[in-house]
């Protein structure tokens, strides 16, 4: 394994970025899905926000000669690991990692089976482990479908991509300059990429298939929860100033999808514990936009202290 990716080395079709900080008891098993993938023609290049615990050795023990480790201070902002990932990048396709997650062998071949269909970015299914307080649990995420991917659709009614389960080409990702690095769309700067790139007409499409791990665990608070609905307010609220055109339906939209943030931010601190807090949110939400069932329901739900399933 090298300091930096060798030149000398075949060009890799999948660039693999890995941004890292003392994850040293996950990034082991990340590395070990990506080189038990089925696809084998790529190189994963990990960004070390240099840790403090054990992961620079561990990935250091990985024998692959596809891996790299590189050292970059990123002051707090992942996004820019993932950039500075992207700029060493050297597939045509990109595909992130978080260190936490990891991959089903046939990850990068189902995806790029599904390349070859004309999509600039593809997403698939994940299997989500919650670690937290109370108990392991797990659930199947499928995300999409492509008529939730539009630009119009990502805008207002909000995500539904995940990181760790994309493979993107590189020339969208640079077209669009990457994600962006500032502090206030920290937790939600993939978000604001999706819409850039839905913007910019990238072909979104889904692979309806569990191909990887999504892991919850501590880290997750009150204070993170309502950071990543501001986050999301600031990503949706800078994309919407830029529309040129704003109907009236337009406008419509745009409040419902404020008391939606609203209904996020109740959402995460009700699945925190801080059913109090989550109060606030709920019935903001209700007053901006009182018209979906959902939010009542996790009013109600609230007061039993349980959550929305």
């Amino acid at each position: 394994m090298s300091e930096e990716p060798a030149k000398i080395r075949s060009m890799p079709l999948v660039s693999v970025v890995v941004p890292t900080y003392n994850h040293a008891q996950f990034i082991g098993h990340a590395l070990a899905s990506v080189c038990a993938q089925t696809f084998t023609n790529w190189e994963a290049i990990v960004v070390n926000n240099f840790s403090t615990d054990d992961t620079e050795s561990i990935v250091a023990s990985m024998v692959d000669p596809r891996i790299s480790l590189v050292s970059f201070a990123n002051n707090g902002v992942i996004a820019a690991s993932r950039n500075h990932g992207v700029r060493l990048a050297r597939g045509e396709f990109v595909a992130f990692l978080d260190s936490d997650d990891c991959w089903y062998p046939r990850k990068l071949e189902r995806c790029l089976k599904m390349m070859t269909l004309g999509y600039d970015l593809v997403c698939h299914g994940e299997l989500w482990v919650s670690e937290r307080i109370g108990g392991r649990r797990k659930r199947e995420v499928l995300y999409g479908p492509e008529a939730r991917a539009s630009f119009d659709a990502l805008l207002f009614d909000g995500n539904c991509i995940s990181t760790s389960a994309v493979v993107v080409r590189r020339r969208l990702l640079e077209a669009v300059c990457g994600f962006d690095e500032s502090n206030a769309l920290i937790t939600a700067e993939d978000y604001h990429l999706w819409l850039k790139l839905a913007r910019a007409g990238a072909k979104i499409g889904f692979v309806r298939e569990v191909l990887g791990e999504f892991r919850i665990h501590d880290g997750n608070n009150s204070k993170s929860a309502l950071r990543n609905m501001r986050a999301v307010r600031v990503a949706f609220e800078r994309t919407y100033a830029e529309m040129a055109e704003r109907s009236f339906a337009t406008r419509i939209k745009a409040v419902r999808r404020r008391a939606i943030i609203d209904y996020s931010g109740g959402r995460g601190l009700q699945d925190n514990g801080e059913h109090r807090q989550a109060w606030v949110w709920f019935l903001k939400a209700i007053m901006h936009w009182p018209f979906i069932p959902k939010f009542y329901a996790a009013l109600f739900l609230n007061a039993l202290h349980r959550r929305v399933r």
